[in-house]
């Protein structure tokens, strides 16, 4: 079984983290899923990278218990989530023939460390805050973690899903007049992320369909690049230009460029 909505105004769909790597790099043995984000001032798409993507979900590494990607600009999020292996899914290989374009894209490849393999419990998953709609992915494992479920609840059974519920939550009881400036969110941000990542391996990327935040526990990069900004759990490919997130920090990216 394969999903593909689109998210639109007051309707959602769930989905969840991605990740694509070259398929001869060396992968720490600690990461569980992979990440790939991309943030563009035009719409793009990740070119040969989904492929390399779909190749590691069950073919040149042991991601395969599910795979999703998110395309999403402004209000306008399309989401394919697979709970089969990127490899098997017809749904992956639609995708790699006919490549879609966004300003924000969320990718993920899971290995399942908590949660049935299942449709509902694949990344990247969304909601709806403030008249937008929010697309989070999650690669790590957190222990005793079981937050009681606020304004947003999980539909799942896996502790991503229950963390990005958590952050959403926390970010409505806070700003309940609506979104605020783009700086005091990154700070609300990484504020509840802290609390979070105290229970274990907690890095994610997260998208309204303006900007996109990264937050690293353990292993993710970043490169700019002529107005796009890419986001992996390890670097895609062999070009210079990437740079290690240091562990605890949240970066917010815009346009292309790294938010001061």
């Amino acid at each position: 079984m394969h999903t593909h909505k689109h998210i639109e105004k007051d309707s959602f769909r769930r989905a969840a983290c991605a990740g694509i790597l070259n398929a001869t790099s060396t992968i720490p043995d600690a990461i569980m899923c992979q990440l790939l984000g991309l943030n563009s001032s035009v719409p793009a798409g990740l070119g040969p990278f989904f492929d390399v993507f779909a190749e590691r979900g069950g073919r040149t590494d042991e991601h395969k218990d599910g795979w999703g990607i998110a395309f999403h600009s402004g209000k306008r999020c399309r989401l394919y989530t697979d709970h089969r292996a990127a490899i098997d899914s017809p749904l992956a290989a639609r995708i790699r023939r006919r490549p879609l374009r966004a300003r924000n894209i969320l990718a993920h490849i899971r290995k399942a460390t908590q949660g049935r393999i299942a449709i509902e419990n694949v990344h990247p998953f969304a909601r709806r805050l403030w008249g937008r709609t929010w697309c989070f992915a999650h690669n790590g494992d957190l222990k005793e973690f079981a937050p009681v479920p606020g304004r947003f609840a999980p539909q799942g059974d896996t502790d991503s899903e229950a963390a990005f519920c958590l952050l959403l939550s926390n970010l409505a009881a806070r700003f309940p007049d609506g979104e605020p400036a783009a700086g005091t969110l990154r700070d609300a941000l990484a504020d509840v992320a802290a609390g979070i990542a105290a229970h274990g391996t907690f890095n994610f990327i997260l998208s309204n369909g303006e900007t996109l935040f990264a937050h690293c526990s353990t292993h993710l990069h970043y490169r700019l690049d002529e107005g796009r900004a890419m986001i992996a759990t390890q670097p895609v490919d062999a070009r210079e230009g990437w740079v290690a997130f240091a562990s605890g920090e949240l970066k917010a990216f815009g346009s292309g460029t790294l938010h001061p």
